[in-house]
Formats: structure tokens, sequence, C-alpha cells
């Protein structure tokens, strides 16, 4: 049975199984299947195409949905005979109109960068923590003791706010780093990811616009599209963002808020001296406007002298923060937090429990067990080791490796650091050059509202070990030497100040 398969599909393609389903639904249409013929089995084609059975199954499920074969137990699955009349409903599946914003949505995910890659090629494109640092024995151990304790409890719907002891734990330590918090003030979200979403509904409804950084976290851009929200870029000037754009953008009546990382930007990876986020705050209260500090990367400093987030900056209650132990611990906890103050902690738990029900008590009750029992700190001790380490191998490599005309920014902490190329590049056409070298990294278009093209692109310090680091940035520099031979003298928009 000759089927063409994409077999890239779990990196953005169609799916497999929808892939399988249309081969059929397109023989079937041309007449080369007839009322009648028998399909393999799900056992046989699933041998012959290589793949899992329930992928097989579930395309012959959607065939079944169109009304084009039927299954008789025993006997096996055939090209269905349609009744008098229903030949032509047959071969018309329901095809739903979808809402303007998911359309929208759905041309933002067909603009992303598809990471495709042969075994052993370098990663330094990916911010997923390295699994290797996961402390999974630990962790365990708080899962069990809280499970032991808690018993049934934990398996239940666990408030909208999330477990009380983690919330607690969350505003002890958002205390200790200056910021005003108490449990009260603190709401669990699962992961940053829905904080932003909450966050953004905070303050704005479709059609309103929201300032964000450019470059800015290309996740965001998604959140704005799928809420019919527009951006209102505000470049950023010697990692910072440019304080005289915002002021001119904030007194906008359309915009009703600023996202923004003053701590380990990502994909810059710099942070903004304490001067410019005075003056920053004091721009948002002159006009009046929220800001929504993103500091998913706040306990992953390895460098430097910390200083303090705009959220412990703030008096005038300003600043909502999300953090987030994505980075810091692991994704699959799926545990973030919003800190915020007064009418906004109620807001938040209206939205909360107008959209979800909650996270996951378990998981949340084991996350205040390791942190109480000093298990989170003991990881962030091995976790900023390996990362300066490899933060250290990634600038000497660039140092000894990239052509002059290269620059580059020094993270104090965080899992990314920015390459700023010549004009002449375009970071985005040399991906695919990168990757036949054996090294991926996340092209700067991507962290731009318009995916415009950029010369900058950013390198992460999450998955490779220092070897690997040096490998990747000596293959990544060839390809940087071949294209600037071969470049014509063209300037790529607007470069980034690093």
């Amino acid at each position: 049975m000759a089927i063409a398969l994409d077999r890239s599909a779990d990196t953005g393609g169609q799916p497999v199984y929808q892939q399988i389903a249309a081969h059929f639904r397109a023989e079937i249409e041309a007449g080369r299947l007839g009322a009648g013929d028998r399909l393999p089995t799900i056992r046989e084609l699933a041998r012959t195409l290589g793949v899992n059975r329930d992928t097989v199954a579930l395309a012959y499920d959607e065939l079944s949905r169109m009304g084009l074969i039927e299954a008789t137990v025993g006997r096996g699955t055939f090209v269905r005979r349609p009744a008098a009349g229903e030949a032509s409903r047959a071969l018309a599946p329901f095809e739903p109109v979808l809402s303007p914003l998911v359309d929208r949505l759905l041309d933002f995910e067909r603009a992303r960068v598809r990471y495709t890659a042969p075994a052993g090629t370098v990663p330094l494109h990916s911010l997923v923590p390295d699994p290797s640092l996961y402390p999974v024995d630990e962790f365990r151990r708080a899962l069990n003791r809280v499970l032991s304790e808690g018993g049934s409890e934990l398996l239940r719907y666990g408030p909208a706010q999330g477990d009380a002891a983690l919330r607690a734990v969350l505003a002890e330590r958002l205390c200790a780093s200056g910021v005003g918090a108490t449990a009260d003030s603190v709401t669990l979200t699962l992961g940053a990811s829905e904080g932003i979403v909450l966050a953004l509904r905070l303050f704005a409804v479709a059609g309103d616009a929201v300032a964000i950084e450019e470059p800015t976290y290309h996740n965001v851009l998604g959140a704005l599209a799928a809420q019919g929200l527009r951006a209102v870029p505000v470049p950023m000037r010697d990692g910072a963002p440019d304080l005289a754009v915002l002021e001119r953008v904030l007194v906008r009546a359309d915009v009703k808020a600023f996202y923004t990382m003053p701590t380990f930007h990502n994909p810059l990876g710099t942070s903004t001296p304490l001067a410019h986020r005075r003056a920053l705050l004091a721009i948002a209260a002159a006009a009046s406007k929220p800001v929504i500090e993103d500091a998913y990367e706040m306990d992953l400093r390895f460098a430097g002298k910390p200083v303090p987030s705009l959220a412990a900056l703030d008096g005038r209650g300003l600043v909502v923060q999300l953090v987030s132990f994505s980075k810091s611990l692991f994704p699959g906890a799926r545990v973030g937090a919003i800190a915020a103050h007064g009418r906004v902690v109620d807001a938040l738990l209206a939205l909360k429990h107008a959209s979800d029900l909650g996270g996951s008590p378990i998981l949340q009750a084991a996350l205040a067990a390791f942190v109480v029992s000093g298990g989170y700190d003991r990881h962030l001790t091995r976790v900023r080791r390996a990362l300066l380490q490899r933060r250290d191998a990634m600038l000497d490599a660039l140092a000894s490796e990239m052509p002059d005309g290269v620059r580059w920014t020094e993270p104090e902490g965080g899992l990314q650091l920015w390459v700023e190329l010549p004009e002449s590049l375009d970071s985005a056409e040399l991906l695919a050059d990168a990757v036949r070298a054996g090294v991926l990294f996340a092209p700067g278009s991507q962290f731009r509202n318009d995916r415009r093209p950029s010369s900058g692109l950013r390198l992460s310090l999450a998955l490779a070990a220092e070897d690997e680091i040096r490998r990747g940035v000596a293959a990544l520099a060839t390809v940087v030497r071949e294209r600037l031979r071969a470049a014509p003298l063209r300037a790529v928009d607007e470069r980034v100040s690093v």
C-alpha cells in the first residue's frame, strides 16, 4: 500500500492519521476504491506503514465519521455503499466556520519556526530545561509524602486560587526579594503561559492594544493574537525598552498595559539597571497604565548582583508580576503564579472560575513540600552552577570562533543570550545551513510582531553541555563566515542594540 507520509508532522504539519484518512478519501472520491471494496486491517496497514495501530484506528474513525467506510465485526472494513440520495452528503464532511480570532491564530501558528534536525544536532534553540538536571528522586519523595498525608483530598478539585501552602511559600520568597506579598495576594496558574493570558485579560478586550518590547517572547505574540489584541512594539535599545518610545505609547487611549521582562529578557538575556526600572515605573504611573512584569527566570541568577524587580520597586500597585517553576525546575509541574493586589486579585479569581477548575492539587502540594524541605534551593544551586559553566563556555566559543562584526549579550542569569550578526545577514535564512552543519538556533524574526527579517538570533544554555556548546558555536560560526562571503551588502531592518 503506497501512502506517502510526512513524518515531520509532529513539528506542526498535518497529523499522520489525517494523512492516511486523506489518502483513502481521495481514492474513494476518484473511484479507485469502490463501494464494497475492502480496506486493509488496522494491524496490516500499521505494519506496512510503520506506524502505531492507534494511528490507523484514528484514520479509520475519521473516514467512518465522514460516512465513507463501515466496519463489520469478523469481516473487516469496507467502502460504504451510500443509501439513495446520500452519496453527495457522504463525500462532503462538515466544515466548521472558525472564528476570525482562531483564523488569525492559525496564521500565527503556521508562521512558527519548525525545528527538525537529525540526532546529534546541538540544541541551542530551546529553552526547555535540561532533563538530566531534574531532581526526580527528591521530588518523588515529596510527592509520595504529601499523597500519604493528604490522601484522597489531593485528588479532588482544588481551590481556584491554588494550594494555600504553596501560595504561602511563594509569598515568603517574594517578600525576601522585596515584593510585598501575602498568600492571599498570590494566585497560582498553569505555568507562566496561563499567567500571561490572565494578565492580558485583566486589562484588555478584543480590539485593544498592549505595549510590548521588541523583540519579545514569541508566545506572548500568540496570546495577543488569540484574544484579538493588537501589539504596539517598543524597541529595545542597549538591552532595555526605549523609554522615550514607551512614554509616547502609554499615553495612547487604546494601549491598556505594558508587558515587559526586565530581568533575563527573552530573547536578549539582558537585565535592565535600577535607574531604568525606576524611570519606567514613573512613566507608567504618569500614564496610569498597569505593567505586566514577567519574572519567569527570576530564580536563575548565576552571576552579578540582583536588581530589585519592578514589583519590589512599585509603591502604587501598578505591577502585576508573573513567576513560574517551568524554567527553574521542570515544565511538567505546570505551576506558575501571579502576584497582585486589591481588586486585581478578585478579578483574577473571577477569570479563573470562568475559564478553568484550577491546577493539580497534588502537584501543587508536592511542590510546596519540596520547597519547604530545601530541595528546591539545593536544585537551584546545581542548576545555577551548570548554567554559569555553560554561559562561560558559550562566551569563550563566541569570542574565539565568530568573525569580526558579530556581537552578543553576556547574561547574568537565565537560559539565553542574543547574537547580532552583520546587517547583511538574515538569521532565518541561515537556519537550514546551520542544521546541515549540526546546530540549531532560534532566528530573530520569530520574536518580532510582524515577523520581518532580523540579523539577530537567540542561543540557549538550557539543553547542551559545555563541549556541545563549543561544537555548536563553532559550526554556527562556520555557517556565518560562509554566508558573509556570499552575502550581498544589504541591510536587515532595525537591528537590536546589544
